[in-house]
């Protein structure tokens, strides 16, 4: 480890120059000689130091969100060449060159960072031999050496004997107790990152070479950390789960914000903005509109997720605009899981189902009024007499009367089916 961080030694004189700012800063607060002060000013290096990233870790944003429009592409790979594993790796590396895109993207901040973790390894390792070192002088090495955090020493290791931690003003107790909690902690703020960034933000859909990277780092980084962490100083180790936090809080801010399209944490977000936007009925953020603006320009090739989403606006009377809007619209159309619009059939209104007492009464009503017509039929009209009516009436009269019933309840012949008019006369031969 001291020979790594000696190639960084070009970057020792910055790092130990804020350190020195920023302990003069804290040093009026807490104290020039105290863990306080001396352990803020590594933490406020690692702020810094991530601010410093933060174009970086855009652009770390950026290449994943363009891993991710390719991955029809890759789902079209994987099913031709299932059988053949190479051939498969060797197309996805084609896809990856023709798109510009780099599956190792999201291990720049790591990378970048790294000259600023060995430069300050390079920095507290030499206020635990007692050299000077940067900017430090030997007022502030003096000052550094007596800064404890809960008891253990700045520049003290898990791994140090008991004679050179007690040249350090402390016993091995409190340092192995102090460094295997952090170290603890350290891994175990890796392992919650990478498995949230696994679990939530990861389209699973489709299955690539990456996302199979991604695994097995979650296992293997907080495993590398624990082993290594046993020869970090105090101050090394302070450095560490600063940023790891750091990370894990920007990771959730963005996949809180920002999911990947697929993942389950974009199915919560739609699902957060659906509510949002039929109580608001529009969108009132700048990254509400980016969002519906990509959901509706994607068109047909939207996933369930956004699907859901637009056609929950649709039955609120909302339309997505291409602008990321929305507005009030009359359209009843949703569409199917294939993507195409299809008519919101409206709901069948099922009657209301009555009493017993109420059918009885609606029955015994239904019969008065049937008994009522009868009755009425079956009255003779007076109001004209036989004088009185209409020549061309009677015929008509006359043609109304019911013909008699044959005798002995026989039907007859056009009751029965036969043909009515005049009969084709029988052949000589059935005479």
């Amino acid at each position: 480890m001291d020979t790594i961080a000696s190639l960084f030694s070009f970057i020792t004189t910055p790092v130990s120059w804020v350190i020195v700012q920023f302990h003069s800063v804290y040093g009026k607060v807490f104290g020039p000689d105290t863990g306080w002060a001396w352990g803020l000013s590594i933490v406020s290096l690692v702020i810094l130091i991530r601010i410093c990233l933060i174009p970086l870790f855009v652009k770390q944003i950026k290449a994943t969100r363009a891993m991710q429009t390719l991955q029809p592409e890759m789902k079209k790979i994987q099913e031709r060449y299932k059988n053949d594993k190479q051939r498969q790796s060797e197309e996805m590396m084609k896809l990856y060159k023709e798109s510009g895109t780099n599956p190792l993207s999201s291990c720049l901040p790591i990378l970048a960072q790294s000259p600023f973790f060995f430069a300050l390894y390079h920095v507290l390792n030499g206020i635990a031999t007692g050299s000077t070192i940067g900017v430090i002088n030997d007022s502030l090495l003096a000052s550094a050496r007596k800064a404890h955090i809960f008891g253990a020493p700045l520049a003290a290791k898990f791994t140090d004997g008991s004679s050179k931690v007690e040249a350090l003003g402390a016993t091995l107790t409190d340092v192995r107790v102090v460094t295997a909690i952090m170290i603890v902690m350290m891994s175990a703020s890796q392992f919650y990152t990478q498995r949230q960034l696994m679990t939530k933000n990861v389209d699973t859909t489709v299955k690539t070479p990456f996302m199979q990277q991604q695994k097995m780092l979650m296992y293997v980084f907080p495993v590398m950390f624990a082993i290594f962490g046993i020869n970090f100083p105090v101050g090394v180790l302070v450095y560490w789960l600063t940023t790891n936090v750091w990370t894990m809080g920007q990771q959730m801010y963005v996949i809180r914000n920002n999911p990947t399209p697929g993942s389950k944490a974009q199915a919560a977000y739609l699902e957060r903005l659906t509510k949002h936007v039929t109580h608001h009925e529009k969108t009132r953020s700048r990254g509400e509109k980016a969002i519906v603006k990509a959901i509706v320009s994607k068109g047909r090739d939207r996933n369930e997720f956004e699907r859901k989403f637009i056609n929950s606006l649709t039955k609120v009377g909302l339309v997505a605009q291409a602008d990321g809007t929305v507005v009030k619209g009359e359209s009843t159309a949703v569409e199917s899981e294939d993507g195409t619009p299809t008519t919101a059939a409206p709901r069948r209104q099922q009657p209301k189902r009555q009493t017993k007492a109420q059918r009885q009464s609606a029955a015994k009503a239904a019969d008065d009024s049937a008994e009522g017509a009868a009755d009425d039929a079956d009255e003779p009209k007076t109001s004209l007499s036989k004088s009185d009516e209409p020549e061309d009436a009677k015929p008509a009269t006359a043609a109304k009367k019911p013909a008699p019933k044959p005798a002995g309840g026989t039907r007859s012949k056009a009751q029965s089916g036969q043909r009515k008019g005049p009969q084709r006369p029988k052949s000589p031969s059935k005479k």
